[in-house]
């Protein structure tokens, strides 16, 4: 069993600017954590704009991330996002990816969402031995990878940015391998690996038992993707 957790992209708006915060020395006096990131979205935003008109309708919590991945740094986090921005118009041209692009990895019912952790944070369930190489190749498994992301995204509570994913490899074995699918999964995902003796007071660590799924002892019923 692996939980997983990442950065994402949410697309709620909230008020960036919080109470507190640690102060660093800045230009000729002390500046806030808080007061130092609206600088330097605002300075991010006004490059990209110019580089990419698109980006005008992405919000500042999405600039903060690409910031914050960066350490702050405006030049390499601009270079990042349009990159991103460049690479979303290509493989999501609609702006979404509809299930029906997704016929056979939708029939093997393999990634279910629902329920939130104790922080917020939507959950995904991914079922490892369902999966098995399809007609549609590793391209329609990468727009399968996008459209459960794009869902987990949508779920996301005003302010959070995270998500958990449960990647269950019960009964995974040598015709569930597909090594390319699973190096470009795993490659954008925190993992942290459990034993199956310690799995639900594992997973109750994190997730309260009214969210937890009925697969791990749980009270809710597994939501195919595609239904959530």
């Amino acid at each position: 069993m692996m939980m997983m957790n990442n950065k994402s992209e949410s697309r709620e708006n909230t008020e960036l600017e919080e109470a507190g915060g640690r102060y660093h020395d800045e230009g000729n006096g002390l500046k806030s954590n808080n007061e130092i990131e609206l600088t330097r979205i605002r300075l991010m935003r006004s490059f990209v704009e110019t580089q990419d008109p698109s980006s005008k309708v992405v919000d500042d919590l999405m600039i903060r991330r690409f910031l914050r991945a960066r350490d702050l740094n405006v030049e390499k986090a601009s270079a990042l996002f349009l990159k991103y921005l460049k690479w979303r118009q290509t493989f999501v041209p609609n702006g979404s990816i509809s299930a029906s692009e997704l016929p056979h990895e939708i029939a093997q019912n393999k990634m279910f969402i629902q329920g939130f952790d104790k922080t917020g944070r939507p959950i995904a369930v991914v079922l490892g031995a369902r999966h098995f190489q399809t007609e549609g190749g590793i391209e329609e498994f990468k727009r399968f990878v996008v459209y459960g992301l794009d869902k987990l995204c949508s779920r996301m509570p005003p302010g959070q940015e995270k998500f958990v994913f449960i990647a269950d490899l019960e009964g995974w074995g040598y015709s569930n391998s597909d090594i390319r699918a699973y190096l470009g999964a795993l490659s954008i995902l925190q993992i942290l690996f459990v034993e199956n003796k310690s799995l639900k007071s594992t997973l109750l660590e994190e997730i309260d038992e009214s969210q937890l799924p009925e697969i791990y002892g749980g009270r809710l019923p597994l939501v195919p993707t595609q239904d959530s």
